[in-house]
């Protein structure tokens, strides 16, 4: 019996369950229940135990973690290899899996580390200003959901389906229950286990439940979140569960959909944009032997081009070596079991009622095997003649290696039949021509989440039609589920509230640990560059000595920059310019102020990395006088790596005045800052 991981403790369901078999050759793997589960205690545990936790780790404490946790599952990967290939997947399936889940879980640590501060707030968009003068300001912040993220993930991708789940919502600070789906839970729970003997996040932080999710729905309230993958009946069923329609709980659906990819009108059949889509569809098709929510289902091309690209296809599929995954040179496995292929072949009947069959070999030979598992299902090619008159092509799918060719007229009867999806996570277009690429996507686009424009110029390093990614968001409008994974910090800010916080800029610095104009700030005999890290605090602030800028300062900097701009040495053309007069060029006026600002002796800041956030306010002419205020704005504490010295990112608000007291330009700056500890 599969265990589960609730409350602390490895635990078996009760009774027989259900039976899980090698897909390839029948043989029992193990038996899953879920029956005994106290699914309140479970939810209870992620509460009360693993999110104080999480919480109290700050975002780069988080990343750290995921990093740990991602090196270690790494050095695991070939016991993950061996069980994969008892769900039917070849190792090139497995790769995308496992170490795809795996590149995912660094990637989100590298994004957190890189994007988000190292603490336990995140502070969004610019300062909203409330009142005349300044005294009552609004800021966005993010905070962890209070309670806990469910995941219910599909059969097909055991590893990776839970890992790009996971990944943001620990980076969030949000503790997870994860109920993979039965056929491949093995898979899943050998995954979860190294996790959990690996320490790698406080207890409670990662639970598992295999099996049903029996009554876990209505254990929730409105601090938890849902995140659903898998057929489009079932998630929609499950979104309208009457807790989590009563309680307004986040439900995020990620469904099969029939996906599309489109041969350009202008594409030729001795272009390089053609062999891209025969070889693009065809390997949908055969990885994980279809069982993709990403997969090809609607082949879309001229009509014109029907023939050479159905006989392409059919050659190109005649070449796939199928069998056991273990096998030299097979390049597709078997389905994830008898039911599944069961299903696959019931859905190609239904199809068959407004589609012909153009390839299938039912007596394909396999390699390796003998098919007594029943898993194996032929790659299979359908052709529709009416695609915009046929309803079951649009809405039946068989989620397995079958696409369906379908023919179009003209570019808007192309558009017009990938609509017909009603909502999709990814379209992919074949076309060199970049008015045609413009005209689909901006038309198919509002049905779609994702779209791929495949051509010469990026084959080469394309992932291709069904690889979703972690900066890009995974999801799809209709059909697809209406929800977005993925996509880069959008996908850790789906575990967070937006809060928006109203107060004085003194008491929103203390709450989000960022300098705000107009903030209490203070100052001392010791030069900001002369202190350490730790010692600079949020709003300590420094203003300097004035400078007059000259006629000199303008000329020297023309002559160093070469900007021989108009404005500043025409004397006629700027009187009828903009400015009304000759103005100081806009980067002499930031290279005096840092002159002015910076402390030149050696001390703890290491390096000047980077400037954000420049606007001139207003222009600087010859005899204007101006000053700097320099403040620190927020802090970052860095890990240490290797020799270097301990430091952290600094970021110094930066505010030069005139003469009159009046913003010139303002702009942040980073350094690094050496620590004192180790």
């Amino acid at each position: 019996m599969l265990e589960s991981y609730v409350a602390g403790q490895w635990q078996a369901g009760k009774g027989e369950g259900v039976t899980v078999r090698d897909a390839v050759g029948g043989e029992r793997v193990c038996q899953v229940s879920s029956d005994g589960i106290d699914f309140g205690a479970a939810v209870r545990h992620g509460r009360e135990v693993g999110g104080p936790a999480l919480r109290a780790m700050t975002f780069h404490d988080r990343a750290a973690a995921l990093k740990a946790m991602a090196k270690h599952l790494m050095a695991k990967k070939e016991a993950f290899y061996a069980l994969s290939s008892k769900t039917g997947a070849t190792r090139a399936d497995g790769w995308v899996d496992i170490e795809g889940g795996i590149g995912t879980v660094f990637t989100y640590a590298s994004l957190v580390t890189r994007e988000m501060p190292n603490d336990v707030v995140m502070v969004e968009g610019d300062v909203e200003r409330l009142s005349k003068q300044g005294s009552f300001i609004g800021r966005h912040i993010l905070t962890p959901k209070a309670g806990v993220s469910v995941h219910i993930n599909a059969f097909n991708f055991p590893c990776w389906g839970m890992l790009e789940k996971i990944a943001p919502s620990l980076a969030a600070g949000m503790p997870v229950i994860v109920k993979p789906a039965t056929p491949g839970a093995f898979l899943t729970q050998a995954v979860v286990r190294e996790i959990i003997d690996g320490g790698f996040f406080p207890e409670g932080a990662i639970q598992l439940i295999c099996g049903s999710a029996g009554d876990l729905l209505d254990q929730l309230d409105e601090q938890d979140v849902v995140t659903f993958t898998g057929s489009a009946s079932t998630g929609q069923k499950l979104r309208a569960h009457p807790n989590i329609v009563a309680k307004s709980i986040p439900f995020t659906m990620e469904a099969d959909s029939l996906n599309c990819a489109i041969l350009g009108e202008s594409v030729q059949a001795d272009d390089p944009e053609f062999d891209l889509f025969i070889k693009e569809v065809v390997r949908e098709m055969s990885v994980k032997a279809g069982q993709k929510c990403t997969a090809i289902r609607r082949v879309i091309v001229p009509r014109a081009q029907v023939p050479a690209v159905t006989e392409a296809l059919k050659a190109r599929i005649g070449k796939l070596v199928v069998g056991h995954p273990d096998a030299e040179g097979v390049r597709m496995g078997s389905l994830v079991g008898r039911d599944q292929a069961e299903d696959v072949r019931a859905k190609v009947e239904r199809l068959l009622q407004e589609c012909e069959l153009i390839h299938r070999d039912d007596n394909l030979p396999l390699t390796g095997t003998d098919n007594s598992g029943g898993a194996f299902y032929p790659p299979t090619l359908l052709y529709c003649d009416a695609p915009l008159q046929k309803h079951l092509v649009h809405e039946v799918e068989a989620f397995g290696p079958v696409s369906t060719v379908m023919p179009y007229d003209s570019l808007a009867d192309a558009v017009a039949i990938a609509r017909l999806g009603k909502g999709s996570l990814v379209g992919s277009l074949f076309t060199h021509d970049d008015r045609e690429a413009r005209e689909v996507i901006l038309a198919t686009a509002p049905w779609h989440g994702r779209m791929l424009v495949l051509n010469r110029d990026c084959a080469g390093e394309s992932t291709g039609h069904g690889s979703p990614l972690a900066p890009l968001v995974h999801g799809g409008p209709g059909r697809a589920g209406g929800g977005e994974e993925l996509g880069g910090l959008r996908a850790v800010k789906h575990y967070m509230q937006r809060t928006a916080v109203q107060g004085s800029p003194s008491t929103l610095m203390a709450i989000t640990s960022e300098y705000h104009p107009g903030a209490r700030v203070y100052s001392d005999a010791v030069h900001p560059f002369k202190k350490y890290f730790e010692d600079l605090q949020v709003g300590e602030t420094l203003v300097t000595h004035r400078r007059t800028v000259t006629e000199a300062d303008i000329v020297n900097f023309g002559c160093i920059s070469g900007d021989h701009f108009y404005a500043h040495f025409d004397e006629i053309a700027a009187r009828d310019s903009f400015f009304g007069k000759r103005v100081a060029h806009g980067y002499f006026v930031i290279s005096a102020a840092a002159g002015m600002f910076v402390e030149p002796s050696p001390g703890p800041v290491i390096a000047n990395y980077g400037l954000e956030n420049l606007r001139f306010v207003e222009p600087v002419a010859p005899g204007d006088t101006i000053r700097v205020k320099l403040t620190v704005k927020n802090k970052i504490k860095k890990a240490k790596r290797g020799d270097e010295k301990p430091n952290g990112v600094v970021v110094w608000a930066i505010e030069v005045t005139n003469q009159e007291e009046q913003l010139v330009a303002v702009y942040d700056i980073m350094t690094l800052v050496e620590r004192r500890e180790d």
